[in-house]
């Protein structure tokens, strides 16, 4: 899946973003990273745990979002285009969180100096692959100039395979590897039809990587994790339509397509499992999984529905805010 993400988007992209999806996306990463911090130190988990909780409260799922914008046949309208630029941002943010946290949990090091050195170690690493990418396009190109369909994929599956066994045997998460891979391979003419190729099979390892985490939750240990889950929900509700607002207004979007924003990016899924997996194998709390699962099943659900229902939700708090005056038939419209 990480793989994919880095597929979607390209160095030249992230360089051409315009300024209100840089300040959108600051305003919205800021935000909910702020407010997982605070979450994780009033829930009392040490401040590793609280990192990871701070990290997964941050990320929107990209392809929940993605699909709910098409399902509405809201592509078109005015808040889209900002929507898609936070997400874009959000995984920047992502891929340099985990590249962070990979190298403080999984470098090894129990010191200052040398847990350094893990995070330096993982910057570079990804620096590295930035380069490749904008200069190497052209010995890529000649590289995966390959007739076969069936051999095309095994090189790339190899590839894939290859840079995520080596970011294992440097202590950077093999998730970082692929998405690393995905944003090289992005800078190529072969692009288009990487991902032509590689779409079914991202549904298929996503369908798995849901279905095995699934597998590893202890039912009877999603108790002890529901109000834990629950206040993080609430958090991120809140947090995501403030910063969907603040955002929104800040583009010189109208209430309505701000609080649009808000109610669309809250939905959670993929990228926060990830990033819970990788505090789980550093060897964080096991309270992580079940709030995780939790957390992730229960935004999953009620995000596209707040998606779907947003402007009955901006209507009644419209009402109380007083943001926008509302037409005389906006209320006869709803009923019809």
């Amino acid at each position: 899946m990480l793989f994919y993400l880095g597929l979607e988007f390209s160095v030249g992209k992230l360089i051409r973003s315009g300024r209100s999806i840089v300040v959108g996306g600051s305003i919205y990463v800021t935000m909910n990273f702020i407010l997982g911090l605070l979450f994780g130190f009033i829930s009392g988990m040490p401040w590793m745990e609280t990192l990871i909780i701070a990290g997964l409260l941050s990320v929107s799922s990209s392809a929940i979002v993605a699909k709910v914008l098409v399902d509405l046949k809201r592509t078109a309208n005015p808040e889209t285009e900002l929507i898609l630029g936070i997400i874009l941002f959000d995984d920047i943010f992502l891929a340099l969180f985990l590249t962070v946290m990979s190298g403080l949990l999984l470098g090894g090091s129990t010191s200052v100096i040398g847990t350094i050195g893990s995070v330096l170690i993982s910057i570079g690493y990804m620096l590295l692959f930035l380069v490749i990418a904008r200069k190497g396009a052209p010995l890529l190109n000649k590289w995966l100039d390959i007739r076969s369909n069936e051999t095309f994929i095994l090189v790339i599956f190899a590839s894939l395979f290859l840079v995520a066994g080596f970011s294992e045997t440097i202590h950077v998460a093999e998730a970082i590897g692929a998405l690393l891979l995905g944003l090289v391979f992005s800078e190529t003419e072969q692009r288009d039809r990487i991902e032509h190729l590689v779409v079914p099979f991202r549904d298929f390892f996503g369908a798995i990587f849901f279905f095995s985490f699934g597998l590893s939750i202890d039912p009877f240990s999603l108790a002890g994790a529901i109000w834990l889950a629950l206040g993080a929900v609430l958090l991120t509700i809140i947090g995501n339509f403030v910063a969907g607002m603040i955002s929104g207004r800040k583009a010189g979007l109208s209430y309505k397509a701000s609080a649009n924003i808000g109610l669309t990016i809250v939905s959670r899924g993929e990228f926060s499992i990830i990033v819970a997996n990788l505090g789980l194998a550093g060897g964080l709390m096991p309270i992580l999984k079940p709030f995780t699962a939790l957390y992730v099943l229960i935004l999953a659900i009620i995000g596209p529905l707040m998606t779907k229902e947003s402007k009955r939700i901006y209507q009644m708090l419209n009402k109380i805010f007083k943001w926008e005056k509302e037409k005389p038939n906006s209320g006869k419209k709803m009923k019809e």
